[in-house]
């Protein structure tokens, strides 16, 4: 009778070590647990990186296209030195980083029109930030944008798709 209490004790003594570990069933169910959610979270993660990229991509388009009316919008009021045959437009995107002479100011104050000039965010690294952007003449056809003598819009080169299914280039 002594004996077999003895080994009940032992048992119950044994089963309760057993209860301080997780088995190796436990485990396997926790690892496949882990692995189920980061496989869910893994496109959502790709989905919130591109949506962050095309909000950069709108605001650097908005900020560059105020740049070029704002410059217009100078050229036309005549604080920008008008030339003959020219459309208004910026020359060049640098032209609205590094400013132009006030031509109405008595002490030839630049204008700027833009802080500085944005890198579009799907363009491969590396590179001037002009240089990234497409550019669109006053002259060129809006189906088909050509480089000419002016800057009348940018977009982007990317060939991808927005999430809203436009391409980037027509953004």
């Amino acid at each position: 009778m002594m004996l077999a209490k003895h080994i009940a004790a032992r048992r119950a003594g044994m089963s309760s070590k057993r209860t301080l570990g997780f088995t190796l069933i436990e485990m396997m169910l926790s690892l496949a647990i882990l692995a189920l959610l980061a496989t869910m979270a893994a496109p959502v993660g790709a989905l919130v990186y591109k949506r962050n990229k095309e909000q950069e991509l709108k605001l650097a388009l908005r900020q560059m296209r105020e740049g070029i009316d704002a410059y217009k919008t100078a050229y036309d009021s005549g604080h920008v030195i008008k030339k003959v045959g020219a459309s208004g437009y910026p020359p060049t995107l640098e032209v609205l980083e590094q400013g132009v002479e006030d031509a109405q100011s008595a002490d030839r104050k630049k204008i700027y029109f833009i802080r500085k000039i944005p890198r579009d965010p799907f363009a491969e690294p590396g590179g001037r930030a002009a240089d990234t952007w497409g550019l669109r003449s006053y002259a060129s056809e809006p189906d088909l944008p050509q480089r000419g003598e002016d800057v009348f819009d940018v977009y982007s080169k990317s060939t991808e798709q927005g999430l809203n299914g436009v391409p980037y280039r027509e953004w």
